[in-house]
């Protein structure tokens, strides 16, 4: 504990020390320099056992300074030499520091000689943060951090570690820091910091508490992050099975009245040749147009021209009779971007879109991109309200649907599909997920591996009368988000 001998110690040196002593239920504060005295109850934020002593942090410091306040000659070998951006957790990293010469480390050694045992402490930037000096590897610091050498053992270092974590130390370097921005906590605010000292006995016993203690927190922490990751995935097995429910026709309810599929493949049809009439689609897609349908013997086949030959790549699931199976490509009209060369070619300079900004059902505009374009590639490679757009590579099949009201350019690597006919294409997005989830799209299953043109345009789907599609995407809409936020 702090005897009263080792008080008198302290207070024989040059430091001017103030000794606080509790007198009538209040606590004084001697000044040992001017023999003056002073009630401090308003500093004393609780009681302490008998045995603890308050006192000032400069109390139980043999040294307390701070690093170089010059910017030293860096080389590339030499000595370490420590800032507060070094300082992490708790801990001193050498891993990347810079370094200053051992000539120039001998003369700021003279002031301020980090040894094995010593104490670093923050006191620009993040304030307050410890560390122990372990090894005697040498080393100089800046003027970011403060330099702490103790009189003798009777202060347990790990307990010391803990007190200057706690909120009694932490409060009062909040409050006693300088500056607006960049906050600094001066070495005298440090040496007037309160601190409370219990016996040498306590504070083991704290150390080995708290040491029980964090080991409980970190076996809790593993017990949350087990749970967390085990809740997630619970969250993607419910959400892959309300997806198939859904895919597969049985998440909500066939209705007569809306028709079926058929009827959007009409559509479908006569907007292509309108399209074609008009140049602005090439003839070869109505000659090379496919359409899937069931045979009298029960057996899909795929029409493509003349030809109707049995579909042998096998359908992942059955579904509705309403409902009809159609080859991606025949649904949407699609094309890739820009491919990057260099800083392009042309005369508009334009933002763009590339796969680090594409997600799964959102986009990330931290950082867009800028390439030059032609007129002709404008019109080709820009997306708008409504379009979906899909990743030929990195996170296979990964889509969103764009839906700001401005256009955008996009990349080679992303594929943009425009729907022929009016219809619900968070339907499709959501087609996509479960394809993925089930290794449909870049996995097992029909093992698309990668996504190009041809790739994609050949994709399988189901699709549901556009009521019904519209039905089924309320109701995941709702369902999922519930799912996600629990």
């Amino acid at each position: 504990m702090l005897s009263l001998s080792i008080y008198r110690k302290w207070t024989s040196t040059n430091l001017q020390l103030g000794g606080i002593s509790c007198s009538a239920n209040s606590y004084y504060e001697k000044n040992i320099a001017t023999g003056s005295v002073r009630c401090i109850d308003d500093e004393i934020p609780f009681d302490i056992p008998q045995g603890w002593e308050w006192c000032r942090f400069r109390s139980i410091c043999k040294q307390l300074t701070d690093g170089t306040h010059n910017t030293p000659h860096y080389v590339d070998e030499g000595v370490p030499f420590i800032s507060v951006k070094d300082m992490s957790s708790g801990r001193i990293s050498f891993s990347n520091t810079r370094y200053i010469s051992f000539e120039e480390h001998e003369i700021l050694s003279a002031r301020c000689n980090p040894e094995k045992g010593d104490l670093l402490l923050s006191k620009v930037g993040t304030t307050g943060i410890p560390a122990l000096i372990s090894d005697n590897r040498p080393f100089s610091i800046f003027v970011s951090l403060a330099l702490i050498k103790f009189f003798n053992d009777e202060i347990e270092t790990d307990y010391l570690i803990h007190l200057i974590n706690s909120p009694l130390v932490q409060e009062q370097a909040k409050t006693n820091t300088r500056g607006v921005g960049n906050k600094n906590w001066v070495l005298s605010a440090i040496s007037n910091t309160l601190i409370v000292i219990p016996p040498k006995n306590q504070q083991i016993s704290i150390i080995e508490f708290l040491k029980g203690i964090e080991s409980k927190l970190n076996s809790c922490d593993k017990l949350i992050e087990n749970f967390e990751r085990l809740n997630s995935k619970i969250k993607d097995k419910l959400s892959q099975s309300i997806l198939q429910e859904a895919i597969q026709g049985s998440l909500v309810p066939q209705i007569e009245s809306e028709g079926t599929a058929e009827d959007l493949l009409a559509e479908i049809r006569a907007e292509k040749q309108r399209l074609v009439k008009e140049g602005k689609l090439k003839k070869s897609v109505l000659v090379n147009e496919s359409r899937i349908f069931r045979g009298d013997d029960n057996k899909y086949r795929e029409k493509i021209g003349n030809k109707e030959p049995e579909l042998v790549e096998e359908l992942p699931f059955e579904i509705p009779s309403s409902w009809v199976w159609i080859r991606l490509g025949e649904l949407f009209d699609h094309n890739t971007g820009k491919a990057l060369n260099g800083k392009g070619t042309g005369t508009h300079l334009l933002k763009y879109l590339t796969t680090s900004n594409l997600y799964w059902d959102r986009f990330d505009f931290t950082k867009v991109k800028e390439m030059y374009f032609s007129e002709n590639e404008i019109e080709k490679c820009s997306i708008r309200n409504g379009d979906l757009l899909v990743c030929e590579g990195g996170d296979i099949g990964r889509a969103a649907i764009w839906s700001f009201d401005y256009e955008i350019c996009i990349q080679n690597h992303i594929h943009r599909l425009r729907p022929f006919i009016k219809i619900d294409v968070r339907f499709y997005l959501y087609i996509l997920m479960y394809y993925k989830a089930i290794g449909m799209i870049g996995g097992r299953g029909i093992g698309i591996q990668g996504l190009s043109s041809k790739a994609l345009h050949d994709i399988i789907i189901p699709v549901p009368p556009r009521d019904e599609q519209a039905r089924i995407v309320k109701f995941l809409d709702k369902t999922l988000a519930s799912i996600m936020s629990r």
